[in-house]
């Protein structure tokens, strides 16, 4: 396993982080605790959860499906880097939501209770909440990793212009700030690159992507669902997603399959290769979904395929020396 720091701190974390949003709802038990596994000997020390995940059993769950696993022992709490994150309902509750100092605060005493740990070591801010004024979330943030129950704090699905508030309200409270943010980044998603990419590497934000294969249609969901191999949770998914973009999946699928390669571990390889990028977040169901993603890290992607990429999946915007300004 390849590793590399987490943004600008001394962390050293996998360039692949097992996300858990199918653990426990489309994967079993079993098979979740085997992933989990298998994950960590081959070197993968990021575990990524939130506390909502779950949810279709409830609020909470998978967390406590990964509290169950690392309470088996075995150096499992040692040898991970632990995330998880907090801003989604957590019941009807007016306060159980948001980044309120009270919500921050009340959600790390229950992620760490389900989880069986005594410590989170990447407490991330799943959303930004323009009702929160950041002095009261870096309040909160403080005391959490002054008691030692937080080491690091992230963020999730964040503008550029929300890593900056965050980061200079930090600053002025002599705090490290967010170290690392999780935003949606695929072939098919590239609006990343305009902003919230280069806001990351100007402060020295670790890079973590979710959904490299855009929820599963970079994966061969075109093939899959002409072969009826589609799992059924995805079946409806990909027919949705591929209504407005048959054509380019099909390219692309055209593309691995003329350069006798897996289209997962082509789009993945693509997105643990770009600058700025720290770690994709895989979700795998399945061992075989995790050992592809394995592949896909050492995977070279000879030029010519990278430049049909280019031209299947262009950058967002004209161009030119300010693309964002002209982002539609």
């Amino acid at each position: 396993m390849q590793y590399t720091y987490l943004g600008r701190t001394a962390l050293r974390v996998s360039r692949l982080c097992l996300g858990t949003l199918n653990l426990g709802v489309r994967a079993t038990r079993d098979d979740s605790f085997a992933i989990m596994d298998a994950a960590l000997d081959h070197g993968v020390n990021v575990l990524d959860t939130a506390n909502h995940y779950g949810w279709q059993v409830h609020r909470g769950f998978t967390e406590e499906l990964i509290g169950e696993w690392l309470s088996q022992g075995g150096g499992r709490r040692e040898r991970i880097v632990l995330a998880t994150k907090v801003f989604n309902p957590m019941s009807d509750r007016p306060n159980d939501q948001g980044l309120s100092a009270r919500h921050i605060i009340d959600s790390c005493e229950a992620s760490l209770r389900r989880l069986r740990t005594d410590w989170i070591d990447l407490f991330q801010m799943h959303r930004f909440d323009r009702h929160a004024p950041m002095e009261e979330v870096w309040q909160a943030m403080e005391t959490l990793t002054t008691q030692g129950k937080v080491r690091y704090v992230g963020s999730s699905n964040f503008a550029g212009w929300h890593l900056a508030a965050a980061q200079e309200a930090a600053a002025r409270r002599g705090l490290l700030g967010v170290v690392s943010e999780q935003c949606a980044y695929n072939l098919a998603t590239r609006q990343a690159e305009l902003e919230v990419i280069p806001a990351a590497q100007a402060y020295g934000v670790a890079v973590l992507p979710w959904s490299p294969l855009h929820g599963g249609l970079l994966g061969g969901a075109l093939d899959k669902l002409e072969r009826g191999t589609a799992v059924k949770s995805a079946q409806g998914r990909a027919q949705v997603a591929l209504a407005d973009r048959r054509e380019e999946v099909l390219a692309f699928e055209k593309l691995c399959a003329g350069a006798g390669l897996p289209p997962a571990e082509v789009a993945l390889s693509w997105v643990a290769h770009r600058p700025g990028v720290t770690a994709p977040v895989i979700g795998p169901r399945s061992l075989e979904h995790l050992e592809g993603a394995l592949r896909a890290l050492d995977l070279d992607l000879p030029g010519d395929v990278l430049d049909r990429l280019e031209e299947l999946f262009p950058p967002v915007g004209r161009g030119g020396p300010a693309p964002e300004a002209w982002a539609a």
